[in-house]
C-alpha cells in the first residue's frame, strides 16, 4: 500500500528537502571562502658597515604597485620582519639610521618562497 501524502505535507517536504540544501550550498560556498589568501613574508637583519647590528634602524617596505611604504624599527639584534604580504606584487626594502642608508634591495613577485631573508648592510658615511 502507498502512502498518501497531503498538499500540506507535501509542501512541508518540499520546503524542508529546499531548506536543507541552501543549507548545504551556504556551507560548501563558506567553505571556499575560509581560505585565507596565500602570503609571504620578509625578514633578515640591518648591519653596520663593520658589520655590527644596528639597533633602531627603520626599515622601508615599499609597495611597487600602490607605493604604500610599511617601515620596522630594528630589535636589539638588528632584526626585522614584514608578514603578510603578497605574492603578487613587487616590494623595494632598505634601511637607514642615522643619516646612513642601505642599498635598495627588490622583493620580486616571482620568488615563490613563503619566507625571504633580506639582509640590509648601510653604507658607510661619507
Amino acid at each position: 500500500m502507498l502512502a498518501r501524502i497531503s498538499p500540506v505535507n507535501g509542501r512541508r517536504l518540499a520546503l524542508g528537502s529546499l531548506a536543507l540544501s541552501a543549507a548545504f550550498l551556504l556551507v560548501a560556498a563558506g567553505a571556499g571562502f575560509a581560505k585565507d589568501p596565500p602570503t609571504r613574508s620578509v625578514q633578515g637583519f640591518v648591519t653596520a658597515p663593520d658589520d655590527t647590528p644596528v639597533v633602531g634602524a627603520v626599515v622601508y617596505l615599499k609597495n611597487t604597485k600602490s607605493l604604500q611604504i610599511r617601515s620596522f624599527f630594528t630589535q636589539k639584534d638588528g632584526a626585522y620582519s614584514f608578514r603578510d604580504l603578497s605574492p603578487d606584487i613587487d616590494y623595494e626594502l632598505k634601511a637607514e639610521n642615522q643619516g646612513t642608508w642601505s642599498n635598495p634591495h627588490t622583493l620580486s613577485s616571482f620568488d615563490a618562497r613563503k619566507t625571504i631573508t633580506i639582509n640590509l648592510k648601510l653604507n658607510p658615511k661619507k
